[in-house]
């Protein structure tokens, strides 16, 4: 990870961390680098946050005094951004969003002409051009001075792609959608409504503070309570940039990303469209998962902690599905994202093809207890390689057999080790867990 932009870009507070003079030099280079040898277009999408006008706007001014042309799609989502990107031949794209982060907070996410995450070299070159590391870049004048476009028309187009992807009428299915007062609101609804499901929508009025508080799908429980209260047949929260999707089930259960994959996994095995029968997950995965896939011959693949790899090993291997518990879930024939809203429509093509309910379909899946406890530490490499941490470990791991799981990892922003095991129970869990913090704290490692 670089000094400003993590694995989900350039994320922080609004105008204490990420400051509009940062966006408008991340602006100033982007327009600069890809307007070398042509007119640079670069497309502008924003989440709901209060700070996402401001951050717009000093993309815009940057964009345009380099001499590119800015397209605004306005308030939309990060997969949408990557749809329009790589459809439309942008030279990039930028989402201004902290996805389901407090609404204070905000971010931009740079994103490639294929609607990739941006290579972390151009990543590194803004990075240097913030810190004065490398000269100015020329201002463009005269003719050559960028424009901003109205491209609401793109977000429309991103619309007519979803509603073009369901197989089959969604007439007489009662949906609920938890918006997350985020991006989602003006997309989601039109969607679904479009399909001919009876739509019933909560948390679809952002006011720029609102995004993600009490609602989506960090909050699960509030979409919960109103399937069971609306007797909804089914019910999908996102998150505040809708690149997530959480779902709940007839009954109000959550069905969380690990068992979103292993329904759409089956139904694709089963459709023979399941390329060499694999779905690719992360090592957070739920052991249930793996289970349930052991037992219908469904193969899968592990990664580091975030979309970016799940992606990459798609890419690299060939394979059509992947994400993770989260609800980040890739469906590589259609996007190059997470989508949360893409991720509903094949749920419901499932649902609907296999003529079972949710319920029905996820309840394959037996979640295992999970428990996962952060160690604050004075050196996460000097933790993680003291000799007794991974003898107690080992020990966890050989106890636990084939009925659990031990995973201990760095965070990747925090001086903190994430104990996490998996088990047949609560208790087990507990029991792990706080074997190997104790030995964090014996060894005088914690800070």
């Amino acid at each position: 990870m670089g000094k400003y932009f993590g694995t989900d870009g350039f994320r922080g507070e609004a105008n204490v961390v990420l400051t509009v003079e940062h966006a408008f030099k991340v602006g100033r280079y982007l327009g600069w680098y890809f307007g070398q040898e042509h007119k640079a277009r670069i497309v502008i999408g924003k989440d709901t946050r209060r700070s996402s006008y401001m951050f717009e706007y000093a993309l815009a001014a940057g964009l345009t005094a380099s001499g590119a042309d800015a397209y605004l799609l306005h308030v939309t989502t990060t997969p949408s951004v990557s749809y329009v990107v790589r459809t439309e031949d942008f030279d990039c794209g930028l989402m201004i969003s902290a996805s389901h982060n407090p609404y204070y907070d905000n971010g931009i996410k740079a994103i490639n002409s294929a609607g990739h995450k941006m290579e972390a070299e151009v990543e590194e070159k803004i990075e240097a051009y913030i810190d004065g590391k490398i000269g100015e870049v020329p201002l463009a004048t005269k003719e050559n001075i960028g424009r901003t476009v109205d491209y609401a028309a793109g977000r429309n187009r991103y619309i007519g792609h979803l509603i073009a992807l369901a197989t089959r009428s969604f007439k007489d299915m009662k949906v609920g959608l938890d918006c997350a007062n985020g991006s989602s609101s003006s997309i989601a609804k039109s969607v679904f409504d479009a399909l001919g499901a009876k739509t019933y929508v909560i948390n679809n009025e952002p006011n720029g503070v609102n995004i993600n508080t009490n609602c989506g799908s960090t909050h699960i429980e509030v979409l919960q309570a109103f399937v069971k209260e609306k007797k909804l047949d089914v019910g999908f929260a996102y998150d505040g940039d809708a690149d997530r999707c959480i779902a709940v089930d007839e009954n109000g259960n959550v069905v969380d990303g690990d068992r979103i994959m292993y329904v759409c996994g089956k139904y694709l095995m089963e459709q023979g469209r399941l390329a060499d029968h694999t779905i690719v997950t992360t090592i957070m995965s739920n052991l249930g998962l793996y289970k349930a896939c052991d037992k219908i011959g469904m193969k899968y693949e592990q990664t580091a902690v975030g979309d970016k790899y799940v992606y990459e090993n798609m890419l690299q291997n060939g394979y059509v599905l992947g994400g993770e518990q989260s609800g980040h879930i890739i469906f590589s024939k259609h996007a190059r994202t997470g989508d949360g809203i893409l991720t509903s429509l094949m749920v419901m093509e499932a649902i609907l093809e296999k003529k079972q309910s949710l319920g029905t379909l996820a309840d394959e899946v037996k979640i295992f207890p999970q428990l996962l406890k952060n160690v604050r530490v004075k050196d996460k490499r000097t933790a993680l390689d003291n000799e007794a941490v991974q003898k107690a470990i080992e020990q966890t791991a050989e106890e636990l057999g084939s009925d659990g799981r031990i995973l201990v990892r760095e965070s990747g922003t925090e001086p903190v080790i994430r104990v996490m095991v998996e088990a047949a129970s609560d208790e087990i869990c507990e029991k792990y867990v706080d074997g190997v913090v104790k030995i964090f704290e014996q060894e005088g490692l914690c800070e």
